[in-house]
């Protein structure tokens, strides 16, 4: 099967050398072309029954890895199963409008962290609002910078219940549908965006360079302040392992999974995508293998950045305190978390004993100084 690793080995060394490369971006495609190949070294497991070894060779670990992010992306769905509630949850997402694209870019650590305060603080803010449901909830926020076919499109999934707890410690309910209107969350978010991206000091450079006389800065926000933006709330889940499988879907995608890649040759990759402008059909495009490498890499996130974020009740001051009683006030089972190991939560979740011995099919594949 085609995998971006392929198409990084094959014309990495050419992109670099016509590309100036930030260090941590550098750093993401090296570890890419280097996962489970011999430079990262090797390991032997053995089966326990049948005496079989199996030599692996060694993972990179870079969250931008289409190979790792699956036993990440089963361990997180594991752990968050003890945070949800019995109750329904709806998917929000924020955006920016494409004006601010360029911006955002050039500046990603502090506009991005700007999109992730702008979405808690409405969220927030309006759910405590008598107007609405007059409660405090917990939600979970993370970011995208991509589209279906990796432009760059920076927006916010925010994962909200459909309910929360009042000042009386009582859980109040949402409506049906998601309890703040559309208009008024994504003018509220807006406002709060525009506030705090004009209190930074940002860096304006090729294309945005104009933006660097002040008139020209202020017209531009003048023009995001009249404009609409967009931001949507989708059906509530129908209960919460469809939320936990939904939560894993959008936490550690990244950019373009090696399932999606149909084929390279003379240059050029071939990948599918989702058109949500024409029924969400199923379409292939085809770019230049550098094309498809420049994308990539501009999804690749700062150094250290959480893009993974939780608020309110599920903030870490509220976790042990406020989250226990809303357990009791929606009738959630309190489950005792066990430690268990990376085979075993993905045997738990995924249903599939990966360390099984392919020859035997008794015995388990481990290290030698296992127990």
């Amino acid at each position: 099967m085609l995998e971006v690793q392929d198409i990084i080995k094959n014309y990495g060394e050419e992109f670099k050398k016509n590309h100036k490369l930030m260090p941590y971006k550098l750093r993401a495609m090296n570890a890419i072309e280097k996962c489970r190949t011999a430079e990262l070294g090797a390991h032997i497991d053995v089966c326990d029954e049948c005496g079989y070894e199996k030599i692996s060779y060694n993972s990179c670990r870079n969250r931008h890895c289409p190979k790792c992010q699956s036993i990440a992306r089963e361990k997180w769905i594991y752990n968050r199963e003890y945070d949800l509630l019995n109750v329904k949850y709806f998917h929000v997402v924020m955006t920016i409008p494409s004006e601010l694209y360029l911006i955002a870019y050039q500046n990603q650590t502090k506009i991005y962290n700007i999109m992730f305060k702008a979405t808690a603080e409405t969220l927030e803010e309006l759910a405590e609002d008598k107007k609405f449901l007059g409660a405090q909830i917990g939600f979970m926020e993370v970011l995208h910078t991509w589209g279906q076919t990796l432009v760059y499109h920076p927006h916010i999934h925010a994962i909200v219940p459909a309910g929360g707890i009042d000042k009386n410690n009582k859980w109040r309910n949402s409506k049906k549908k998601f309890f703040i209107p559309v208009k008024v969350l994504s003018r509220k978010f807006r406002g709060k965006f525009l506030y705090y991206l004009k209190q930074e000091k940002l860096e304006f450079y090729g294309e945005n360079e104009y933006l660097k006389i002040q008139q020209n800065f202020d017209e531009l926000m003048s023009r995001m302040y009249n404009k609409e933006w967009i931001s949507y709330c989708k059906p509530p889940f129908r209960d919460a392992k469809c939320v936990i499988r939904y939560l894993g879907r959008y936490t550690h995608r990244v950019a373009i999974s090696n399932n999606r890649l149909v084929k390279e040759e003379n240059g050029e990759v071939t990948f599918k995508y989702r058109d949500y402008k024409d029924n969400k059909s199923i379409k292939e495009m085809t770019i230049k293998a550098e094309e498809l490498i420049r994308r990539f890499l501009m999804h690749i996130l700062p150094p250290r950045f959480m893009k993974i974020r939780h608020y309110g009740l599920l903030g870490n001051r509220n976790k042990n305190t406020k989250l226990a009683i809303c357990k009791k006030l929606t009738n959630t089972a309190n489950l005792e978390k066990l430690e268990i190991s990376t085979l075993e939560i993905l045997k738990k979740t995924l249903g599939v004993d990966f360390n099984l011995c392919p020859i035997c099919h008794k015995g388990h594949l481990l290290a030698p100084n296992s127990s």
